[in-house]
């Protein structure tokens, strides 16, 4: 057998990650290859670091992104700030909040969850309780933006709490991070990560992450060794440090880089107030043709991302058939409910590049007409005509 050349089909990535890549950055990760010690590379990490800061809203002066998906972020967090013995309170209303979960028990560390009905918003009274019968918890771990349930938690709340009663704060802003609000400095955030391929629309692969001085001192003070060599932050920070001198730790993915790179020059332009607001705006259409179809979304308006719409699935619709027709007919992929929510819900993006009218109108026409072709009992033709007038 000759295996020849690979080329994907052109899809319209509206599912949870990842999302549609604007072209500027396929370009910008066309460009040639130099080395990762190459003193105009280095150049472009301090840009990178600034551009980071942006994004976050914070000064920390150790963040960067790690050379791997949202998940090691996660894992960068946790097998540094924890050590054997150390209790966690962890807050669980989706799956992300269970992979944390893991993540603690991997490090010898003690979780204590804080379990919400999922679709929902972290509970903070819980949160405060649980912490009272708790009082030896080091670190307080929660999901802003649920990616498997498109629920947004009251980050701001949440921190302040653990703040409160003397814990450091890991927050997951995978989906959230150029979409919804995030300010890790104004809130108080000790240690954050995100991904590249969600409201950044950049490729996957690469995992934004900021530490503040709490959480650096903490790093400083472990008694045992990082488990994990490869993200010891210890030995990172010589490769990504900020006097211009770069230690070796690994080959960084240079190209991808330069998307990541690009995807934040692309997000300093529009301005992250704007790209906030662009995000809602598209929402409150999408939203306004689904519900004209009598179909509902299935988060509490208030606790709702409007980067990552979950749509309730009519009775007696098979969730795979829809989702099986839109790629094959239209090119167009969403994604399917996660664990306990599986069957229950589709997972619709509207993400950073792929955040724009074209993608909601030709969804919102597609989603009609294959759900009228199988019989479900929806208003029809009403769904384009409600979002252009909520636009």
């Amino acid at each position: 057998m000759s295996i020849t050349s690979f080329h994907p089909p052109a899809r319209i990535l509206m599912g949870p990650g990842p999302s549609d890549v604007n072209p500027r950055i396929l370009e910008a990760m066309s460009r040639p290859t130099i080395g990762h010690l190459d003193p105009v590379f280095i150049a472009m990490m301090d840009e990178m670091k600034t551009l980071l800061q942006y994004a976050f809203q914070t000064k920390n002066e150790l963040t960067f992104p790690v050379s791997a998906p949202g998940s090691a972020g996660m894992e960068i967090c946790f097998v540094n700030l924890l050590e054997p013995g150390d209790k966690v309170i962890i807050c669980q209303n989706g799956v992300f909040g269970g992979r944390m979960k893991e993540n603690a028990e991997r490090c010898g560390a003690i979780p204590v969850l804080v379990e919400d009905t999922w679709g929902a918003a972290v509970d903070p009274n819980k949160l405060e309780e649980t912490l009272k019968s708790h009082p030896d918890t080091k670190v307080v771990a929660f999901v802003h933006a649920e990616t498997s349930t498109g629920a947004c938690s009251d980050a701001k709340t949440l921190v302040e709490i653990a703040r409160r009663h003397g814990c450091l704060t890991i927050v997951d802003t995978v989906t959230s991070l150029g979409g919804s609000p995030v300010k890790v400095n104004e809130w108080g955030i000790d240690a954050i990560y995100s991904g590249s391929q969600k409201c950044l629309s950049c490729t996957p692969g690469l995992s934004p992450v900021s530490f503040n001085e709490r959480a650096i001192e903490r790093i400083r003070a472990r008694q045992t060794k990082v488990q994990s060599w490869f993200l010891d932050l210890s030995l990172v920070m010589g490769y990504w440090g900020g006097d211009g001198k770069r230690a070796y730790h690994h080959t960084a993915p240079i190209n991808a880089l330069y998307g990541l790179h690009e995807a934040l020059v692309v997000l300093q332009e529009e301005g992250l107030e704007n790209a906030w607001e662009r995000h809602q705006r598209n929402h409150q259409a999408l939203r306004a043709g689904i519900e004209a179809m009598g179909l509902q979304l299935a988060v509490k308006e208030k606790e709702r991302l409007p980067q990552l719409n979950a749509i309730t699935i009519p009775a007696g619709v098979d969730d795979a058939a829809v989702r099986t027709r839109l790629l094959q007919e239209y090119g167009l992929e969403i994604g399917a409910g996660l664990g306990e929510m599986a069957g229950k819900l589709w997972r619709v993006g509207l993400m950073g590049y792929g955040s724009n009218p074209r993608n909601v109108l030709i969804f919102l026409g597609a989603l009609e007409t294959v759900l009228h072709d199988l019989g479900a009992s929806i208003e029809s033709g009403v769904a384009v005509r409600a979002a252009r007038a909520a636009w």
